[in-house]
């Protein structure tokens, strides 16, 4: 009897009124501008760079500058041992003294033919045999002369000169060593607008930006700033890095803004309507993104899965999975469970 009396003394203790309903607070999605500003870093690059090299084979004799040497369009670079070609140019000069005498001697004999036959003192064939001979030097001679222009201009190659004013941004070669025609010598970044390159992912180019002049400013002193414009963007994607090459032409090259300088580029891209919630509504649905939505009616919780396009400070950018007008739980959803009734905390949207 007793313990009859104690099991129904426990039932009443443990019956009574159902747990309430957890209270969440909640806000209704909106659309909202999403206008985010992109940031990289590159580097200054010159528009130009050029590869100098020798236009004739030989070896190094002197190399004249170095790395990051600023010098003048006509500045000697560098030296080939000019042996060959001067032996070549004096065979060349010998040959035009020789087509001249022999040049000489038939305009003479050319003239000569021209008086007799004049007088009829010899035949139209002697003639006709000194004027061949004589149109056959001028040709030997202007021949030789061609040569020796050509040896020349091989000699005067032995000296490799600037040919721009710059700044030498690569070596490739030493003294006594042999280089062959057209082998890299020198780099050489030509003096004048200046480019920041950036590698940036492609899906930037699928908007536009809200103004096309990018603000650069320089890593090492924030203080130094310029804006540019997009130039040229490349075509193809590089398969290491999997970006792609944007080169922004400065509108002016600050003296700070050195070659190989890090630089931040800054733009904004075009403002785009999506639906925005706090960042406290972010939950996670096997393994996803989710927010728990509760239907206005029933106020049953439902976790939906969302794609998220991108983040601000204290808001989330949803660009597929809600739509305006939904009810979002953006507290008190630790734990939440599916078609669980929640009640809607005061002071929250209903």
């Amino acid at each position: 009897m007793l313990a009859v009396t104690g099991l129904t003394a426990c039932q009443e203790q443990t019956s009574g009124p159902e747990n309430p309903p957890t209270a969440v607070q909640v806000e209704v999605a909106a659309l909202a501008d999403y206008a985010p500003a992109i940031r990289l870093t590159g580097e200054i690059r010159p528009r130009v760079e050029s590869e100098l090299s020798f236009r004739v084979a030989g070896r190094i004799t002197e190399r004249l500058v170095n790395v990051g040497d600023h010098v003048t369009a006509d500045q000697v670079l560098a030296r080939l041992d000019p042996q060959q070609q001067q032996a070549t140019v004096t065979a060349a000069e010998a040959a035009v003294a020789s087509a001249e005498a022999v040049l000489r001697q038939a305009t003479s004999s050319y003239e000569r033919q021209k008086a007799l036959l004049a007088r009829g003192f010899t035949t139209q064939r002697e003639h006709d045999q000194a004027e061949e001979a004589y149109r056959t030097a001028q040709a030997s001679r202007a021949d030789a002369r061609a040569r020796l222009g050509t040896a020349r201009d091989h000699l005067s190659d032995t000296v490799l000169r600037a040919g721009v004013a710059g700044v030498i941004t690569a070596r490739n070669a030493e003294m006594g060593q042999v280089v062959q025609t057209a082998q890299t010598v020198f780099s050489i970044a030509q003096d004048g607008p200046r480019d920041a390159v950036f590698n940036v992912n492609e899906s930037i180019f699928t908007h536009e930006l809200t103004d096309p002049a990018i603000a650069l400013t320089l890593v090492s002193d924030p203080a130094v700033t310029t804006t540019g414009a997009v130039r040229e963007v490349s075509p193809t994607v590089d398969r290491a890095t999997g970006t792609v090459r944007a080169k922004v032409g400065l509108a002016q090259s600050p003296a700070a803004m050195t070659l190989g300088a890090a630089v931040i580029g800054e733009g904004r891209l075009e403002p785009r309507k999506l639906v925005a919630v706090p960042w406290s509504a972010l939950s996670s649905g096997s393994g996803q993104p989710a927010v728990w939505i509760v239907d206005p009616q029933t106020k049953a919780v439902l976790l939906k899965p969302i794609t998220i396009e991108g983040y601000e400070t204290g808001k989330v950018f949803v660009r597929e999975g809600l739509r305006p007008g939904e009810i979002v739980a953006t507290g008190g959803t630790q734990f939440l469970r599916p078609n669980q009734v929640v009640a809607v905390a005061k002071g929250t949207a209903q």
